[in-house]
């Protein structure tokens, strides 16, 4: 039995397809090199010939030690030679070891979309791939609307990948175009596909229209297929497509199957999830199997007990071979040893029947009825336990503050909006009153906290607010109602704080949290 699966990574060029995403040339050599680091066996670059973007990418491309670079691109035009195809010329100036081919493997794609016959479609194939194996180029073959096909016309979609592997194509790849197939319908076809065609030379590309792109991919994998085409956190057009993020681990940990991923690398896998997204500035899923921030969380007391006598209660494997970390919720639902989990991991060591811990219990179950979520916003449940602990000295007094707003029209006629914030506070001995102006009242607010703070405490300044939530706890109360300012912050040196302020003036939820975010950072730096 060959175990060994390729890997082929499309992120670049069918993840650019996705809604809102829009790689630059630097995005793509960063995230090249992302991939070349874990151990991706193969990168897709892009179309060549088909944007600027993907032409200065193929032009700019960054040395990879392990994944071989794959150009992607269309069978030659009706009517046209291959050797005179503009298409085909541009992916062999691309220089890219790999080309990547598609054509229809659907009758009804071939004669009401291209408008063509069914044996013009077959030249189309057999030429192209021809052209790039006599110019030494590695051949892939991505039979589009494959499953759909075979559905409708076995004979001739068969005829059509059995045409790319005798003209010498090195994989022929079964694409589910439109995501509809069911992993039992998969098993069953690439079944019969592999009488004709090793399945050595046979990959899978999955789409996730119904949620089943894993899945189907698997399940490809176990008839045979050994190529699998997917991208970083399922990124791609409509639903996406295959995940690899969670393919890698499933093959590997769960099927036994090799990659060319060593096992060792795997603890890179939550951080190449999570680059690609900070790239794309989206927030990671949290839910994500494998690298989710969630998916190795316990909340429940139960579930945490057990836990500690046992990692194995309630997680399938080690969250560090992925480069992940267990995360012991703090909440309403918390118990003993949800406390004592967390303080063990803030490095407070205090013993089970130490009267600490039913106060801090209790406490947290208190705040939560008013509205706070402790397990979203780390730092502020560090800050509540040391002040129970009194380990948090009192940098500072805040006596008031105050915040105004103006609306107004200037002299150009322009709405001009305009914060200022007074805080009045004292270091030691000392009064301190600032006044400042922001954009907004948090920002004003933000601003005369720091500007009173900054000569005492100057690592102040290098805090930088990098999100802001609010949630309406109460909407019943209309205008009234109760809310919830999530803060995350962070500094030059990339660490992250997440704070929290709960209260129905919106502002003095605001400033909580932002005052939870300054304390933090001193307590951090021990001053």
């Amino acid at each position: 039995m060959n175990d060994r699966i390729y890997i082929y990574d499309s992120t670049l060029r069918d993840g650019a397809q996705a809604r809102g995403v829009d790689f630059t040339v630097a995005d793509k050599q960063a995230i090249a090199r992302e991939l070349d680091k874990l151990g991706i066996d193969i990168i897709e670059g892009g179309w060549p010939g088909a944007n600027p973007n993907d032409d200065m990418f193929f032009a700019a491309v960054p040395k990879l030690k392990h994944a071989k670079l794959s150009a992607f691109g269309m069978t030659r035009r009706a009517g046209r030679s291959a050797e005179n195809d503009p298409g085909l010329a541009a992916l062999l100036e691309s220089n890219a070891p790999s080309i990547c081919l598609v054509g229809k493997a659907w009758d009804r794609q071939v004669e009401k979309t291209l408008g063509i016959s069914k044996a013009e479609n077959l030249r189309m194939i057999s030429e192209s791939i021809a052209l790039l194996v006599k110019k030494k180029r590695e051949v892939l073959f991505d039979a589009e609307h494959f499953f759909d096909g075979f559905k409708a016309n076995p004979k001739f979609a068969l005829d059509v990948i059995k045409s790319a592997y005798d003209t010498g194509c090195r994989w022929v790849v079964l694409c589910d175009t439109n995501g509809g197939s069911m992993p039992h319908e998969i098993e069953q076809i690439v079944s019969k596909v592999t009488s004709h065609i090793p399945g050595a030379n046979l990959g899978i590309h999955c789409h996730n229209d119904t949620e089943n792109a894993v899945a189907n991919s698997l399940a490809a994998v176990r008839t045979g297929v050994r190529q699998v085409q997917g991208t970083i956190n399922g990124i791609g057009e409509r639903c996406g497509n295959a995940n690899l993020i969670s393919i890698i681990p499933n093959l590997m940990l769960k099927m036994g199957f090799k990659t060319g991923i060593q096992k060792d690398n795997l603890v890179h896998l939550t951080e190449v999830s999570r680059f690609l997204d900070e790239r794309l500035n989206r927030i990671p899923n949290a839910q994500a199997g494998y690298v989710g921030s969630s998916a190795f969380a316990h909340k429940g007391g139960l579930h945490v007990s057990a836990m500690a006598k046992d990692n194995t209660s309630y997680e399938h494997i080690d969250p560090a071979i992925v480069g992940n970390k267990r995360a012991v919720l703090v909440s309403d639902k918390a118990g003993k040893s949800n406390i004592i989990d967390r303080l063990a991991s803030m490095g407070i060591k205090l013993p089970a029947e130490h009267p600490g811990i039913s106060k801090l219990v209790g406490e947290v179950k208190h705040r939560e009825v008013q509205g706070y979520a402790y397990e979203g916003a780390e730092a502020s449940f560090e800050l509540l336990v040391r002040r129970q602990l009194e380990q948090v000295p009192e940098f500072f007094n805040i006596h008031k503050f105050r915040v105004l707003d103006e609306r107004r029209w200037n002299t150009r006629r322009q709405l001009v909006t305009v914060s200022e914030a007074t805080i009045k506070l004292n270091i030691g001995d000392e009064e301190i009153m600032t006044v400042a102006e922001g954009n907004g009242p948090v920002n004003a607010l933000d601003t005369a906290l720091r500007k009173a703070l900054s000569k005492h405490y100057p690592k102040v300044k290098d805090i930088i607010l990098t999100d802001y939530k609010v949630r309406i706890l109460t909407p019943q109360e209309g205008t009234k109602a109760l809310t919830r300012v999530m803060i995350e912050s962070r500094d030059s040196k990339g660490m992250v704080c997440n704070t929290i302020g709960v209260s129905p003036n919106i502002i003095d939820a605001s400033f909580d949290a932002l005052n939870d975010a300054i304390t933090y950072r001193l307590v951090a730096s021990g001053k």
